[in-house]
């Protein structure tokens, strides 16, 4: 039992080394690199349309909660998150509003009535487009492995930290553009939301965004 116990914890050791080993850090030359080429793709990017699987991890939980759906970005700043399974549920950002359906009852917010929910609309756009290197909002670290560049972003605004304690976004590194995001809230509970079959500058229905 004891060999087995060794052989075990052996394992996962290496295991770790080896992971840690995937993920370096950038160096600043590699960062000043990676942001100027996400900057070029951002301003490309007219409209974006991807569908997304997010996996929400409880501690208490033995298995992820997974949820998929549909995501369509028009800028400067219209949005809908459309969650199509297991249920329905969609958030349209719009003039300033935070439009909600869950599944035929609707309902809105101001944002420009809440510090907060500014915040997070302004967090989510950046986070689809890319455009959310900002230093006075945000402690960012930069790192990258074999086919990708992570960004680990830490907020410094009280009240949002108190909701998020880190977000990461990962790039594909052909493209520049984000594949995954990551939001790790104050517990050890965390959101990750894998994003595929992206369409960038598509045409876009402005009937998207009525919810």
């Amino acid at each position: 039992m004891r060999i087995k116990n060794y052989i075990l914890v052996l394992f996962l050791v290496v295991f770790q080394f080896k992971s840690l080993a995937q993920e370096q850090k950038m160096s600043e030359n590699d960062i000043v690199a990676f942001k100027q080429s996400v900057a070029i793709v951002s301003k490309k990017i007219k409209t974006l349309s991807t569908d997304f699987v997010q996996y929400k991890h409880l501690d208490f939980l033995s298995k992820d909660i997974e949820t998929s759906g549909k995501m369509i970005f028009k800028e400067p700043n219209l949005l809908l998150w459309q969650y199509k399974k297991p249920y329905s549920y969609s958030i349209v950002f719009k003039n300033g509003k935070i439009l909600i359906n869950d599944e035929g009852k609707k309902s809105a917010v101001d944002i420009g009535n809440s510090k907060l929910f500014g915040k997070i609309n302004k967090l989510i756009v950046g986070s689809v487009s890319g455009d959310l290197f900002d230093d006075k909002e945000f402690s960012i670290s930069y790192f990258k492995n074999k086919d990708q560049n992570i960004t680990k972003f830490i907020p410094k605004d009280a009240t949002l930290k108190k909701y998020i304690k880190q977000i990461e976004l990962t790039f594909d590194k052909v493209d520049a553009t984000v594949v995954q995001v990551k939001l790790l809230e104050s517990s050890a509970d965390f959101t990750r939301i894998v994003l595929k079959n992206k369409v960038i500058n598509g045409k876009v229905d402005e009937t998207s965004f009525t919810n």
